[in-house]
């Protein structure tokens, strides 16, 4: 007697369309040409590597989460103070008649 598990039962093959047996091969389209052109000039796929490794590090905001968020609330603070004011100027102005 053996140790080994039973086979598995035969599974019939699946007869797939030509379609997907054989694609067609990928659209040549603009951006696919654009990046052939930089994987053939090596100082652009060099740049192209230093970009992606930029865009790799830790941001500030993962750095320091405080001083990001402490920031964020001002900036939106100002920036909702500035659109009310203005829009408070623009009705005072359209009700003076100066609009």
């Amino acid at each position: 007697m053996s140790d080994a598990p039973p086979p598995s039962p035969h599974r019939a093959r699946v007869d797939l369309p030509d379609w997907m047996r054989n694609p067609e091969p990928p659209r040549r389209t603009l951006g696919r040409r654009l990046s052939d052109l930089v994987d053939g000039v090596p100082a652009l796929a060099v740049a192209r590597r230093r970009i992606w490794a930029w865009q790799g590090r830790t941001r500030f905001g993962e750095r320091h989460p405080t001083v990001a968020a402490i920031g964020s609330f001002v900036f939106v603070a100002v920036t909702a103070t500035l659109l009310v004011v203005g829009m408070l100027y623009l009705a005072w102005a359209i009700r003076q008649g100066r609009i």
